[in-house]
């Protein structure tokens, strides 16, 4: 089961996209590949429980058929979100991004000789460590928490087909993934029971369009969590994708989405770069809150 699947990347919610962009511009050094606004919420809640307007942003170092990116998603009407314990952190192998936050100024801290940590706006978690590898993707691995290792692993593992890399029972945790040369999900067991807030956020996974099915059909032969039948979704003048989204034993939320459609969805956009700035310039919501002496809401 599970064959030619492959991680894609992990969703975001931001709400200053200016300085988010600078964060992932200009310090982590990745590259805006497409950007997308929405008048109205995703049927697959892709930007949360919010039916407003919207933004999605991928942002990585690479295309994302052979690299792991981030997901921005700007919801218009949201000034902050709540953070959980659910998202621990994102690592990358990025000496230049070091370099890059020292010379900006940017909070960063040593955690231990040649890894540092670092927080994007929002404050999640990210650790960098002082190596470079030319030619592969600088991302290494997002860490999750999880409640119950032992029922996690045998969730990722046994329903979901990730092969187990690294274990440190010690440390309860480990390393999953479904191919070498690809981004690692890591489970981190916290010993108490994991809180995604109002910020929680979306790892995806691409696969063969005929194993969507089959996914589905497991969760519900093991009564595990669907959140969104397989479905379809449009975007206009682009291909049309087919998900389903599942929710984990800690309800950490999961996409698949068929490969051969989102291939051509995901090609990257060389006027991408453009699209955000311009999106940016022309989103007027924090002045007219600022006029009317008002803040935006929370999540």
């Amino acid at each position: 089961m599970m064959g030619g699947s492959r991680a894609l990347h992990y969703v975001l919610k931001v709400t200053d996209r200016p300085q988010t962009a600078l964060f992932f511009r200009d310090v982590l050094g990745m590259k805006v590949l497409r950007h997308e606004e929405f008048e109205e919420g995703c049927k697959a809640t892709c930007n949360g429980p919010y039916d407003g307007k919207w933004s999605k942003t991928m942002i990585g170092f690479g295309s994302e058929d052979s690299h792991f990116v981030v997901e921005l998603t700007y919801n218009y009407g949201v000034g902050e979100y709540r953070l959980g314990n659910d998202f621990l952190g994102l690592t990358l192998k990025s000496s230049q991004a070091i370099l890059n936050a020292k010379q900006r100024n940017w909070p960063l801290s040593e955690v231990s000789p040649g890894l540092f940590q670092t927080e994007a706006p929002g404050g999640y978690k990210f650790f960098l460590e002082d190596q470079t590898q030319p030619n592969t993707d600088p991302v290494q691995k997002v860490t999750v928490a999880v409640s119950n290792l032992q029922k996690s692993t045998a969730y990722w593992s046994d329903l979901l087909g990730l092969r187990v890399y690294q274990e440190d029972k010690a440390k309860k945790r480990i390393l999953l993934g479904y191919a070498d040369n690809q981004c690692k999900l890591e489970l981190q067991d916290i010993g108490g029971s994991v809180d995604h807030a109002a910020a929680f956020g979306r790892i995806a996974f691409a696969c063969p369009k005929d194993e969507l099915a089959t996914i589905e059909e497991t969760m519900k032969r093991e009564n595990q969590k669907i959140l969104t039948p397989l479905v379809s979704l449009d975007t206009p003048g682009k291909a049309t994708v087919q998900v389903v989204i599942l929710a984990d034993p800690d309800g950490h939320e999961i996409c698949f989405v068929g490969d051969e459609a989102f291939r051509e969805l995901s090609q990257t956009d060389p006027h991408a770069d453009k699209l955000l700035n311009d999106a940016m310039s022309a989103d007027k919501s924090n002045e007219w809150f600022a006029k009317h002496q008002r803040q935006k809401p929370s999540a």
